[in-house]
């Protein structure tokens, strides 16, 4: 009995010891504790917090509400910046409290030299840092510091596609193809004709007896047994030598691929509406009348015009400026929401113009992209999260974090056609057809030889004659040739003489 009340005491004792001596672990080791969590909950004044880690700090980051970076849902906050967020505060070990920036502003000089928006806020000292879809520019740079940027973007134009579009050719049914290839096909289609004709001339088993029978496959016959196949429709004459079908069966394959490239690049061209584009460049936008165009006011998009020297973009600019009442607008929702009502083309960050074009299918985003730029987390100059933070930025691009969030949040409800990568096929893509095209042709050819050297051969025996006066003689009468003809009738002319 004193040795199991023994052995029990020990036992207990052990496993408070090894308990105590894993706790002690874990306090030394504060890197592999898990991040905190807790509620979030929308506050009266606007402001939101999350994190309850006892002893760790806590951050007042400012933003700015945008879809998909911040967006309200219920009595939370969600959206790229808000996961994002989450992950900085797990990887760097601190609490924070979001709120959403008084004015609504990103972030320009006032008149009195002043800092609007969430720049404004970071110089007065009322947040910490601000996570959001924040252009890290030369001015702004000046005054706060930003992170290694964790979005790359541009500038671009938001177009409505019933608005950018413009009537069809009368010929638009020939863009599937580019001119060389419609090109390429007549030769084809020339070359297998003509290939049909003499195989069927030159083949014993399709012509037999020359002067004694006709050749169905003339030239104006295989003509229409080559366009029957390319409609999908059987054509007579049928053929029967091996060497003609050869041909026929290759030609009919090469018609079937064919058909099916033009009807799946023809489908992708009337669903793209690329073709139909006017407004591929900010000089299109320039030169045209039909649409008015703007920014965000007070955007870094609409300075970037100011500060630019290219002649085009000073146009730009001049035209927002002199119409600024009418161009420019307040928040992006109100951008996107006029370029779906009116005849208005948005100019503004590439990266929000491509959401919009994913969540609303009749907008469209123009081809061309300029200034390119990033999106950084700003800080003051003298914090001490500046370096932690792009540390932090970079490990989640390495490990491919910031673009799983970015498929995330872009994700299209719109199934369309890519209208970056559509164009008419040219000959490099149908290369390998028009080879195929080629050797069944060939194959054809030295199908008909074969059975006219065999046809031949057996003639020569039968004649006592030689096999290669025979074949050319045979070529001759098939092709009729009148030299070789008169030639061969001259000796039957003198016997009878």
């Amino acid at each position: 009995m004193d040795k199991g009340l023994h052995f029990t005491i020990c036992v207990v004792t052990t496993v408070l010891l090894l308990r105590e001596s894993s706790q002690a672990g874990e306090e030394n080791h504060p890197e592999v504790l898990a991040a905190p969590k807790s509620a979030f909950a929308l506050l009266q004044d606007g402001t939101d917090s999350r994190g309850a880690g006892e002893g760790l700090p806590t951050l007042t980051v400012t933003t700015i509400l945008e879809d998909p970076y911040v967006m309200v849902r219920g009595a939370e906050l969600e959206g790229y910046c808000m996961d994002l967020l989450g992950a900085l505060a797990g990887m760097l070990r601190f609490q924070y409290r979001v709120k959403v920036v008084g004015d609504g502003q990103y972030g320009a000089v006032a008149a009195g030299g002043n800092w609007s928006g969430m720049i404004g806020e970071i110089l007065r000292r009322e947040a910490d840092i601000a996570v959001a879809p924040l252009t890290v520019t030369s001015a702004r740079e000046e005054v706060v510091s930003f992170t290694t940027p964790f979005l790359q973007t541009g500038i671009g134009i938001l177009l409505r596609k019933d608005t950018s579009s413009q009537d069809m050719s009368f010929f638009h049914f020939l863009s599937p193809f580019s001119k060389e290839t419609w090109t390429a096909l007549l030769f084809a289609y020339l070359l297998t004709c003509f290939c049909l004709f003499l195989v069927a001339r030159l083949s014993p088993c399709e012509w037999n007896e020359p002067k004694n029978e006709e050749n169905h496959f003339t030239f104006l016959n295989s003509l229409w047994f080559g366009a029957g196949a390319l409609a999908l429709q059987g054509a007579t004459p049928r053929p029967q030598a091996l060497s003609v079908r050869v041909i026929a069966v290759v030609w009919w394959l090469f018609t079937l691929a064919l058909l099916a490239a033009y009807i799946a690049n023809f489908t992708a061209l009337l669903s793209s509406g690329s073709e139909q584009l006017p407004i591929q460049t900010f000089e299109d936008l320039v030169k045209q009348r039909n649409l008015e165009f703007g920014t965000l006011e007070g955007s870094s998009t609409f300075y970037y015009f100011k500060n630019s020297k290219n002649p085009i973009h000073q146009m730009i600019y001049e035209y927002m400026e002199k119409r600024r009442e009418h161009v420019l607008v307040k928040t992006y929702q109100e951008a996107v929401q006029r370029v779906m009502d009116s005849n208005y083309a948005f100019i503004g960050e590439s990266i929000s113009q491509d959401l919009a074009a994913a969540r609303h299918c009749n907008l469209i985003r123009a081809p061309e992209v300029i200034g390119a730029r990033g999106f950084g987390i700003a800080t003051t100059h003298a914090s001490p999260w500046t370096k932690p933070l792009s540390i932090a930025v970079l490990k989640l691009r390495e490990s491919g974090d910031l673009d799983y969030l970015r498929n995330k949040w872009w994700e299209s409800s719109c199934l369309r056609q890519s209208r970056d990568r559509w164009g008419p096929l040219e000959p490099p893509a149908l290369g390998g057809l028009f080879l195929t095209l080629g050797i069944g042709l060939t194959l054809g050819i030295l199908a008909a030889l074969a059975e006219l050297s065999s046809s031949s051969r057996r003639a020569a025996a039968h004649a006592k004659k030689s096999c290669c006066s025979v074949f050319t003689e045979e070529i001759c009468t098939r092709l009729r040739i009148k030299g070789a003809a008169r030639q061969s009738q001259e000796p039957s002319g003198k016997a009878n003489a």
